[in-house]
């Protein structure tokens, strides 16, 4: 059963636990996805009925912000931690090397694909990358036959929210895929383009503030973490 954090439900698991699952998901027959809400995916959901199911849908969905996990204890129902998308890619890719297992990456601007792609093979020995595409496409049927030609097992997509949600809900089943998962900018991370905040802002949940540090003008983003606090605490006092 899934933990209900302010109308999205979240699967509790490490981030050990959540990579194996999306491993058996890989295995197993017919389609699936994996969504990674942060606080403003559940400020979105509130807004927008349409991406609030399509997280729902999703086969594995994974606190990724560290103002999920503040939500869910002020909520009452902690979680085992966070689940950050790119560890979680990080453990699917490890398995996925030594298992034969083929990735696609989507998303991201001209060129950055290709190079995550590049990066990903010298980090992952044995990584079978079978194809790559930028976010800058106007047909998706091109983009859906190209993946399906690929052979892909896995698929990166990087599109951000909720475009990302509604195309793997819409167009994963036509690929062949057996697993996608939304990952936003990570193909940035993944390409050297955008630089991960240092381990220490990782382990004490302090990404954002890196962001922030380095990219001031995130501040209207991040000033939806305290919204996100707030709901849960006037959902708590409401016995929500």
């Amino acid at each position: 059963m899934r933990t209900d954090i302010l109308g999205v439900g979240f699967d509790d698991l490490t981030l050990e636990e959540a990579a194996a699952a999306g491993a058996r998901l890989v295995e197993e027959p017919g389609f699936h996805y994996a969504v990674t809400p942060n606080p403003e995916f559940l400020l979105a959901a509130k807004s927008n009925p349409e991406f609030r199911q399509a997280l729902l849908d999703a086969h594995l969905v994974l606190a990724d912000g560290v103002g999920v996990a503040y939500a869910a204890k002020i909520l009452g129902r902690p979680l085992k931690g966070r689940v950050p998308g790119i560890d979680f890619a990080q453990r699917l890719l490890s398995w996925m090397s030594h298992n034969g297992k083929r990735l696609f990456l989507l998303g991201a601007k001209p060129g950055v694909a290709e190079l995550a792609a590049a990066n990903l093979r010298d980090s992952h020995p044995g990584l079978l990358i079978c194809g790559t595409h930028d976010g800058y496409f106007q047909e998706d049927g091109p983009v859906v036959e190209e993946i399906r030609a690929s052979g892909a097992d896995v698929v990166f997509v990087c599109l951000g929210a909720p475009k990302q949600e509604f195309w793997m809900a819409q167009h994963g089943p036509d690929t062949g895929a057996h697993l996608m998962v939304g990952l936003g900018g990570s193909l940035d991370v993944f390409a050297g383009v955008v630089e991960r905040a240092p381990a220490g802002f990782q382990r004490l949940g302090l990404e954002w503030l890196y962001r922030l540090i380095k990219q001031p003008s995130r501040i209207g983003r991040m000033a939806k973490l305290p919204l996100v606090l707030w709901d849960a605490a006037v959902a708590r006092m409401g016995g929500k």
